[in-house]
């Protein structure tokens, strides 16, 4: 075999070689010993919004804004690595230019030429961002049922104590407990079904339990919006999240409180129309801001923010706590 076939048969085991590192789904780096990047597969290009020119022949910190500059990144490199053979699975967390903030695993295997002996590096990089927003999405919902169901125990004691005893037989009280307790349950069927709904339709069937006194809630009318499925459901649960608290702790708690609800139709920061929904509470025990953020809380603003794409405000003024909703509505 003279030189020239020799030459022919190592470029075609490196041409085969990069074909299959070039297949590979995820983000790829080899870097020398001094950290610099010898070469990157398309995936990693594409998934950080690079090109070789802007990798090639650089230190892996100085890569994009300098995100890959992490002290934890650099013990692992630096000091790890060179005494262990690999890392899997190392978090990195970090907004990386022309893509945002992402959650990566990064995997390091440390490797050494069989002809030069010398040493590579070859980085492996998973975009967990999505998968851990959707575990986190689930442990809401999970989180969610668990406390509605507390809730809804907690809102079944307060209906009960709240129903009138003077004067009523045991068969009177019965039938009273039982119809504000069905108002509850259909309040919650409206809230969680497929079904579209509007404005103030799906207010005044969530507070259903509320209004059967008729006094102390009171809904706005107008104006009557047609709300997406999706925006109802979620409406739905903010505004019972908003009524429970306010019968165990707020102005639901005490005869003379009062709770008015209202909107109005506005439009967002870039020119979209959007709802802006006001629960304001009156002559209830003073609010007092929460020393630390509990699930329902969390559970509000994840809804409004993530479920209803839009914002909330919670006020906890001393004349009434006050919780002001925006989100998009659909456009005409």
């Amino acid at each position: 075999m003279d030189l020239d076939e020799l030459y022919r048969l190592l470029r075609i085991s490196h041409v085969q070689a990069q074909g299959i590192v070039d297949t590979i789904r995820d983000p790829l780096l080899v870097l020398a010993g001094d950290l610099t990047v010898i070469s990157a597969n398309p995936a990693f290009y594409r998934a950080f919004a690079t090109d070789r020119d802007s990798t090639i022949g650089l230190p892996l910190y100085e890569l994009g804004n300098g995100q890959w500059n992490i002290d934890e990144l650099r013990l692992l490199l630096e000091r790890v690595i060179p005494h262990s053979a690999s890392v899997f699975d190392y978090e990195v967390q970090a907004m990386f230019p022309g893509v945002g903030p992402r959650t990566m695993l990064v995997s390091a295997q440390r490797l050494i030429h069989p002809d030069n002996s010398q040493r590579v590096l070859l980085l492996t990089i998973v975009d967990e961002t999505t998968r851990r927003r959707k575990e986190e999405e689930k442990n809401i919902l999970i989180g969610e049922l668990d406390h509605r169901i507390k809730n809804l125990l907690s809102v079944t004691q307060a209906l009960a104590r709240q129903t009138e005893t003077a004067g009523r037989t045991a068969e009177e009280y019965r039938d009273a407990f039982l119809g504000r307790f069905e108002a509850l349950a259909r309040s919650l069927d409206v809230s969680s079904r497929e079904s579209a709904a509007r404005l103030p339709d799906l207010v005044r069937a969530v507070m259903e339990p509320y209004l059967a006194e008729g006094t102390n809630v009171s809904v706005a009318e107008a104006p009557s919006v047609a709300l997406r499925p999706a925006h109802a459901m979620s409406l739905g649960m903010i505004l019972h999240e908003l009524a429970t608290n306010a019968a165990k702790y707020g102005a639901l708690s005490v005869p003379e409180g009062r709770v008015s609800i209202e909107w109005e139709l506005g439009t967002d920061e870039d020119g979209g129309p959007d709802i802006r929904l006001r629960w304001q509470e009156r002559g209830g025990p003073r609010p007092l801001p929460p020393e630390s953020v509990g699930f329902g809380t969390r559970m509000i603003r994840f809804a409004a923010e993530f479920e209803l794409g839009g914002s909330v405000e919670l006020d906890y003024a001393s004349e009434g706590f006050m919780a002001l909703l925006s989100f998009p509505r659909p456009r005409s």
